[in-house]
Parts: structure tokens; sequence; C-alpha cells
């Protein structure tokens, strides 16, 4: 690849330099950044204190509002309130405990525990639903009493409802309020008396709200006081300190549990031992707090700057509160500071414009400069679109005073023709499905790109160990080796798996090792550069190699070299995909002839049919191709289209897989598994042998011994005539004429007698159809030819088609499977088969057509059920198994009727007939061509092309071919 001189030609950074010395004023840049971080370092100073001063105060306030809880309930635990044994005298203190619920607003009730069972509540009525469905309250309810006593040992149950003067607006007695404070969790946890105790957060059973119970036992040891403090009151504290609107606030305790945020009360969460729990903060949708209490404890305890998910910084602070009793919580604050250094930013941003102002006409100049300079640039960028829409067809025309850009247009001109060779090659040996031609094109455009004199690409051997010369050109002449070449073992001397071996790529080649290692081609009088490339597969596996003689004046340079090394790995690639196609249609051809020749197989009388077919078929097909006119002038196959073809007809009789041996080969009528004219030659025998035993017995018992014998000779006589005559029936060769039908009848009559029983002995299955009908007492009178039930086979519903079969069948179905009756089977009027086992013997194209279908051919080879399957079909629409009309059926459809056919007729090994001559045959398939039983216009190029001739010199015998006067088939049908 040409690259454009640098002569002459200025660096580019220069033209850019000068645009920019006007344009970056360095003072106005550095002194409005500097003005920006002294106004974002007051601020945030501001900033810090106003963190401080929040922290202080929220934490100040949460401290005092748990303190103030813990206070009440210290103070109540030591009134005289203790000591009340009665609702009255507990009243009595009424005003103290609302008071002190005035005075802690956080406090939404005040109660205590007695150990007698009895409980004394007072709260504060708030206008929540809960709590006024539960309570129903008067108007100007402000105060609740809830009181349990035990009067008499009898449980009593009573609200009080007050307005805010402490007027007693209703006294209820409540008989299902039933409450023993002491199973309570918090009246259980009572400890030593002064001791203040916390309870774990829960839903408040009397308005459904998060909150805490302080608990302490009284002094007298005899209850327990508590006050229930709602969670959702922290929340509210908390929000009246956030310093910014994003500021994210939390309370937690010890174990990192969020007790209050800016979002409201938490909800609590079930865990593995199945208790509930405030949610830790890990698991709380805050992921700025998460960061800042998982920064070191000492630098969050000051003023801590850190980054959020997304980079973004905040500042935060983690401020602990210990309070009463050991409680210690942690109160976390953050700010982003966007929004605390927003002042500062502002300031900034003005300080931007201005500067922007007095940056603009430098930049109007180096805009229309640097548009200028650009032009080339824009230029080379739209030949990569170019190139990123495949457009190949111009050449790069950019030129530029720029030694860079000169350089760039250079490049991608180089890029864009190697791209579109690239791709040529690549689409050229994609496209190529014959192997040895993607071997010979390989090798051109491989020796055409690197300029060699000669080359051979070799193919890895079967055994992995050697090479094998496949193709060889010289100057433009490619060839393939006449004979098979000596193999290249991969651990030899040869001079190309010595560079294999040691990833030699290029190296000098004297005349005398040429000569030794290529003798495939010319000698040479000079030294050669020999170009060794592998050709491995996807998985690294060589496949094959290249070697290239190349002049030594013209040895490749790098970047040619790599670009020659990437079309062999392309090349690779399309090698061993073609030998896999390659060695999966060979693969695929030893399964079709390995199941062609089973059908063949299976029956020594049809050895050569499903070999025969196929040629038969293809010879139609190549003289169809011939035709320049008429109904098949368009007529033409494809490569994919032969392949289909070779394949359907190889495949056209699989279904015989199904059908019996000896329904296929039955050469008599009563011939199944055997032929059973030999039990009825043994009845015979049985009779005659019946008829001289009553000779015998009838002379020794007076009568006349000539009369007799006379008698006998007669009788026997007539048997041997009856059984000559159904021995003749059982061949089939004739007609079975009405009368015939009614001797067979009147023979059928005599009978013979049967001492055994015919039920043991016998396969499970025959025992099953005996036992259709009663066995008869023995011994019996058997008739000498019978239809009896145990002769009939069901059809099971397996074997049933139905009429709307999803294949399209339209064939009538017989009743039975079989029937095996004597008598009904040597009345079959023409031939040996029985209408059962001549529907068995024409079911194996459905069973073909079936079989196919469900084989998931690839998309080029959809056609070989149709093809295969409609050689029994009738240009009329009478044939089967879908009574397709001409029109329907694709021409090599037509053509394998016709093949099917005549090599049927003319077939000398099939037991039920002879093979017809030559001239038999084509008048039977010309009284066919008239019927519109097969194509006419196929008939007559069968026999206008001599295909007759050819198939019969290759396939017939000498005396089956005789003179045939074709002028009658030649003829338009009129």
């Amino acid at each position: 690849m040409m690259r454009e001189s640098s002569g002459g030609k200025v660096p580019f950074y220069i033209h850019i330099s000068y645009l920019f010395i006007a344009l970056l004023i360095g003072f106005a840049v550095i002194s409005g950044w500097n003005q920006y971080r002294a106004t974002g370092l007051i601020l945030k100073q501001s900033a810090d204190q106003q963190f401080e001063l929040a922290v202080k105060s929220a934490s100040d306030e949460v401290e005092a509002i748990y303190l103030s809880g813990a206070r009440t309930v210290q103070l109540l635990s030591q009134q005289r309130l203790m000591n009340a044994k009665t609702l009255d005298d507990r009243l009595d203190s009424l005003e103290f405990v609302t008071t002190a619920l005035k005075y802690d607003p956080i406090i939404s009730s005040l109660y205590i525990g007695y150990d007698t069972g009895d409980f004394f509540l007072v709260r504060r009525y708030l206008d929540n639903p809960k709590v006024a469905q539960r309570f129903k309250p008067p108007a100007q309810t402000r105060w609740i009493v809830q009181s349990i006593t035990y009067p008499h040992e009898q449980l009593r149950g009573e609200f009080l409802f007050y307005d805010e003067a402490l007027q007693l607006l209703e006294h209820r007695v409540v008989a299902d309020y039933r409450y023993d404070p002491r199973v309570r969790d918090w009246y259980k946890a009572k400890n030593q008396p002064g001791e203040l105790l916390l309870s774990s957060p829960y839903y408040f059973s009397s308005d459904g709200l998060l909150g805490v119970t302080f608990s302490q036992q009284t002094d007298n040891q005899r209850g327990v006081v508590g006050s229930d403090i709602q969670l959702g009151r922290l929340n509210q504290f908390l929000l009246k300190h956030r310093i910014t609107p994003s500021t994210r606030l939390a309370l937690v305790n010890a174990q990192e549990r969020v007790v209050a945020s800016q979002y409201g009360s938490p909800e609590l969460v079930t865990e593995a031992d199945g208790q509930q729990y405030l949610p830790k903060l890990a698991t709380f949708d805050s992921p700025v707090l998460k960061i800042l209490l998982g920064l070191p404890q000492g630098k969050a305890g000051n003023a801590s700057t850190f980054a959020a998910e997304g980079g973004e910084p905040w500042e935060g602070r983690v401020a602990t509160i210990n309070l009463h009793s050991g409680l210690q919580f942690k109160l976390l604050m953050a700010a982003p500071h966007r929004e605390l250094l927003s002042a500062a930013i502002a300031e900034r941003n003005q300080s931007m414009l201005v500067l922007s102002a007095l940056i603009c006409v430098g930049v109007i100049l180096a805009v229309w400069l640097s548009h200028k300079a650009s032009r080339p640039i824009n230029s080379l960028t739209d030949e990569v679109q170019k190139i990123e829409q495949f457009q190949f067809d111009e050449p790069v025309r950019v030129r530029s005073n720029i030694l860079e850009i000169a350089r760039l247009a250079a490049g991608i001109g180089g890029m864009k023709s190697t791209i579109s060779r690239f791709m040529e090659l690549s689409q050229a040996l994609a496209a190529e499905k014959n192997f040895s031609r993607l071997l010979a094109r390989i090798l051109d455009e491989l020796g055409q790109v690197s300029r060699a004199e000669g080359g051979v690409i070799y193919i890895t051997h079967a055994d992995g160990q050697r090479l094998q010369s496949a193709q060889y050109f010289w100057r433009s002449q490619a060839q393939e080796p006449d004979s098979d070449p000596p193999l290249i073992p991969l651990d030899g001397e040869h001079i190309v798996a010595r560079a294999l071996r040691d990833d030699v790529v290029l190296r000098t080649v004297s005349v005398d090792e040429f000569a030794h290692n290529f003798p495939l081609l010319p000698a040479v009088t000079e030294p050669l550069t020999q170009l060794t490339l592998p050709l491995r597969n996807r998985d690294g596996a060589l496949v094959g190699a290249l070697a290239l003689a190349i002049d030594e004046n013209k040895k490749p340079s790098a970047d040619l070299l790599a670009f020659v090394q990437t079309i062999a790995a392309t090349a690779a690639v399309a090698v061993d995909s073609q030998r896999l196609i390659n060695e999966q249609k060979v693969l695929l051809e030893a399964f079709i002839q390995l199941i062609a020749g089973a059908i063949d197989s299976k029956s020594p009388y049809t050895g050569g049919h499903c070999q025969r077919v196929p040629e038969l078929t293809k010879m139609l097909a190549r003289a169809a191709e011939r035709q320049l006119d008429g109904p098949l002038a368009e007529f033409r196959l494809s490569e994919d289209q032969w392949e289909e073809l070779h394949i359907a007809a190889w495949l056209h009789d699989c279904g015989k897989v199904t059908t019996p041996e000896y329904v296929v080969d039955k050469a008599t009528k009563l011939e199944t598994l055997y032929d059973r004219i030999h039990e009825v030659r043994m009845r015979f025998e049985v009779l005659k042998r019946d008829a001289e035993i009553n000779c015998w017995q009838a002379i020794a018992s007076g009568a006349e011994p000539a009369v007799a014998q006379a008698q006998l000779a007669g009788e026997l006589a007539q048997l041997d005539d009856e059984f000559v005559f159904v021995a003749t029936c059982n061949e089939g060769g004739e007609f079975m004429a009405p009368e015939k039908i009614a001797r067979l009848q009147q023979i059928a009559t005599r009978t013979w007698m049967r001492t055994l029983s015919d039920r043991i002995g016998i396969a499970h299955e025959e025992k099953e159809r005996k036992q259709r009908s009663p066995e008869p007492v023995l011994p019996v009178q058997e008739a000498l030819l019978a239809d009896k039930p145990e002769h009939i086979l069901l059809r099971s519903e397996r074997d049933k088609l139905a009429d709307n079969n999803p294949w399209g069948f339209k064939v009538k179905v017989p009743e039975h499977l079989y029937n095996r009756g004597e008598l009904y089977n040597l009345s079959v009027a023409r031939g040996t088969l029985s209408e059962e086992e001549r529907f068995k013997i024409n079911e194996h194209i459905i069973q073909t057509i079936i079989m196919l279908e469900k084989l998931p051919f690839p998309r080029h080879l959809q056609q070989v059920p149709e093809i295969a399957g409609g050689h029994h079909e009738k240009m009329d629409g009478s044939g089967y198994p879908k009574r397709l009309t001409r029109e329907q059926m694709s021409w090599p459809a037509r053509m394998m009727a016709i093949a099917d056919i005549f090599e049927a007729l003319t077939a000398v090994d099939r037991p039920y007939k002879k093979g017809k001559t030559l001239s038999e045959a084509i008048k039977i398939m010309g009284f066919m061509a008239k019927d519109q039983h097969i194509d006419p216009d196929l008939f007559r190029l069968f026999l206008r092309e001599g295909l007759h001739i050819e198939y019969a010199q290759r396939f017939m015998r000498v005396e089956q071919i005789d003179e045939v006067d074709l002028a009658p088939y030649l003829l338009p049908l009129g």
C-alpha cells in the first residue's frame, strides 16, 4: 500500500498552536478558579458551623425527649398513686398525671400495672381514626382513662372520658376489656426499684402507631410504671433541623437500627427468629447515611466530606447521644455540597459569565480558523462513514498540506481498499460450496494478493498427522494433482512441515530444495521466497497449509503480509466449514444408502429397487434440463435441488421398513410367515387316509372288495383333483371367476375330524384370538377350508387414519389389519394379496411421508417429502395417498413416478411376477400416459431421449431388450 510523501508538508500542531495562544488566557481562568475556591472555603466553614449547631440542637432535643419520658416515669413511680387500690383513689391523681402529659407532648400515655392485675392508664386523646374506632369517645374528649380492677375478685373494665377541664363526659363499663399487665413485656422485664428500662419499638395496640415504652418498678415493688413515646414525634423533631432541602437525618440505636428519620417512622421487619425489629441502617433506603456511618468513627464525628453514589460530594456528621441507664443513640446528618455551597457556585457562575464574554471574540476567531483547517478532516470523516456503510466504490481523494492529515488520508484510503478487498474475498469464499473450487479459489486469490509465482494448498489428512496436496498453481494456471500425491508427515523433514513446526512464515528456498519439496511445480532457476501460512479452524486445529513461491524481488511488506495472513485465517474457517459440511453430507449419504440397502436387503426379491430408481430419476432430470423448448424449457435444477432430488429418490421407499417382509414377498395366497398350503395338503392327506380306512372297514364288514376298492379309487382321485385345484388357486396366477370361487366353497364343505386341542402350545396372541369363540368338545369335525374368527387381526387405534389427518392422506383404510381366512384369501380375484395386505403394501408410501416429514431437513431440502412421497400419485388425481393432480405435483415428483413404474415393470427379482420386456413395459406405460396415470410430457421425453435404452443396457437382461416402435407413443395425446 502506497503512502503519500511528507515532503513540503507542515506539521498539524503548528497550525493549531496559534489558534490557542489567543484563547488560552491563563490569567483569567486561574483568577476565576481561585476566586471560586476562596468563596467556597468561606461558605464551607460557615456550613460547618451550621452543621455543628444543627447536630447539637437535634441531639439536645432527642436527649431531652428521651429524658423527659424517663423522668416522668421516675416521678410517677414515687407518687401516692402507686399505693391506691381503687379506681376512685387513683382518679385523685388524675390532674397530676394529665399535667405531666401536657408538659411532655412526646408522651402519648402514662400507666401503672399492679401486681394484683389492676391496670390504670391515662391517654391523651388525639384525632386518630383507629383510637376513635376503638373507644368511640364522646365529643369534646381530651383525656381517656382505661381501668382494670378486681372488686370481689371479678374483673371490671372501665373507660372514662374527660374534657380539657377534666370534666367527666362519660363513664363506660366495658365487659370485654380484658387486659392483664402482668403478661406484657414491659411488666415482665421489671428489675430493681429505680432502674429504668426501655422496650424495643413495637406497634401500640390502641392506635397502631410505632413507639417505645419506658418502664420502672415502683418503690414499693408492687407494680410497674410505664410511659409510651411515639417515634413519629421524633421524626418531626428531626425534620425541623434540616439545614438544606436534601439533608438526610436518621437516629439509630447502638445496634445501628433506625429509630427515626425524616422519612417518617420506619416499618418493623421480621427477621430469622420470627421477631419484629427496627430495620438496620444497612437495609434502610438511605445510601448516603450508610456511607456516612461506615466512615471511621473519628472522621465521621468531625466535619467529614465523602462521595455518595454517583460521585457527588456530601458533608456529614455523626453525633453520639448518651441517655440515662446507659442508653446510647447516634444522630446522623448529611447534606450535599451543591446545596451547602450554592452561594459559592452562584458567584462562580457569575464570574464565568464575565470570563465567557471576554473569550467570545477569541472563540469566534478560533472557530473560523479551525473550520478552515478541519475541512480535510471532515472529508475524511465522510470517508469513514462510507466505510461504516460498506461503500467502497470510490477512492479517497482528500488533499491537505498538513502532514498528519495527509498521512491519515493515505491510511484511510489504504484501509478502505484493504477492507473492500477482504470483504470481496470473504464473500467469495463463503459463497463457494464446491470444495475443490473453494481450494482453487483460495489458492488463486492469495496468490494474486501476495504476487506469488506459484503455490500449493495442502489439506490435513483424516489421521490429523499428515498433509495431502489438494490444489496447485503456477503462474495463474490452477490444477489438481493427477494421482494421489505422497502424504507429508507433519513431524517429517518436508520444508512445509518444518515451517509449520518452527512457525516460520518467510524463508528463502534454494533451487534444489524447491525441486525436491514441490515436485508438482515446474523447476526454477533462481532461489524463491517461500511464504508458508497455516490454516487453522476456530479451535486452533490445523486443517491445512498454504505454501506460496514468491520472487525474491517481490517479498511482501509487513502490512501486506498481515493482510495475507488475515485472508488465510478467513480461508481456513471457510475450508473447515466446507469440509465439515462435506463430511456431514457424506455421513447423511451413508445413512441414506444404509436405509435403502436395509430396505432392499429386507426382501431378497427387491434387492436393487432403491438403487435403480434414483439412477433413472436423475437420467430424466438431466434430460429435462437439456430441453430448450416445450413445457420443460425453463426446467433447471440448482445444486441444492439436485441434492434434494438425490435424497428423495434414495428414500422414496423408506416406509417399507414398516412393511412386514412376508407381505412384501407374498408369493401365494395362503402364505404368511410360511405357506399354509402345507396345512391344507395335510388335511387332504387325512381325508385320503380316512377314505382308505373306511374302505378296509367296509371290506372287513362284508362289502364286496372290488366294489369297495373301485369306490376308494374314485374318491381318492376326486380328492387329488380337488387339491390340485386348491393349490392352483393358491398360486394366484389366474383370474378367479365366480364358478371357481363356488367350487372352492363346495370343497370347503368337506370335513375332517380333529381330536387334539388347537389351543395348547401356541403363541399368546393367537390364543387370545381363538378365545373369541368357545372351544368345542373334542373330537370335533373341522371344515377342510375355513374362515375362522381367529383369522381376523383387528386394527388398533394406532393403525387407523382419520379423514382429517394432518398429512392430507385420502385413502380407504380396510376394517381389519389382516384377514387370514383360508377361503377369503384363496378367493382373491387377482394376484396373491388380499385387500388388507394390498393396503399394507401401499401403506409404505404413507409411512414414507410421515417419516420424512418428521426429519428436520434444512431449508433447501424441504421438498424431499413431497418428491419422495408422490411416486404413487396419478396425474388425474386418482392415485394415493393424497390424490394429487398433475398441477399439484412438482416435476421431480412426476419424474420419480415414471422411474418407479418403469423399474417395477422391468425388474426380474420379484417373486409374484416376471420382468417385462422393453416393448411390454413401454406399451403398459403408454396406456398409463393415455389414462393420465403418468405425465405424458415426461413419458415422451423418456422415450425421445432414449432413456429406456440407456437404462435397459445398464440394468436389464439381454433377453428383455427387444425392438420398440416409439412412433405411437411420441404423438401428442388427443
